[in-house]
């Protein structure tokens, strides 16, 4: 079994910065892509970010391209995502999710929540204006 942890969640203002982080634990049997994913109220989640087992593929969906950065610490079993110039359209609960891939497959990782296998609980970002 497999925990997902998120932190860094919070109110910040229009503009600002955030760093969320996604910490795994449990039973990591094999390599991993690990994604962000979003859902505001009243809409359905959408794709944040992703990035592959090995770190070196990324992919963002356009709204947050050049705002947002992805990373991962393998040591840490941790995933980043690094939020700056915030808008307010970009306050939600943030959840990382767990894709299982294998080492060798180095291909970008999936932007589809429904091929991710473990999800965390969220984490709230406000955006004030």
């Amino acid at each position: 079994q497999v925990q997902l942890q998120e932190s860094g969640g919070g109110l910040v203002q229009a503009g600002g910065s955030l760093r969320l982080s996604c910490t795994a634990s449990g039973r990591l049997t094999s390599a991993y892509c690990m994604g962000w994913f979003r859902q505001a109220p009243g809409k359905e989640r959408e794709f944040v970010a992703a990035i592959n087992v090995n770190g070196a593929r990324t992919e963002y969906e356009d709204s947050v391209r050049g705002r947002f950065i992805i990373s991962r610490d393998d040591a840490k079993h941790t995933v980043y995502l690094q939020m700056n110039s915030l808008k307010p359209e970009d306050a939600a609960n943030y959840y990382c999710a767990l894709h299982w891939r294998y080492s060798y497959d180095l291909r970008a990782p999936p932007r589809n929540s429904n091929e991710y296998d473990e999800w965390g609980q969220g984490t709230r970002v406000t955006v004030s204006s």
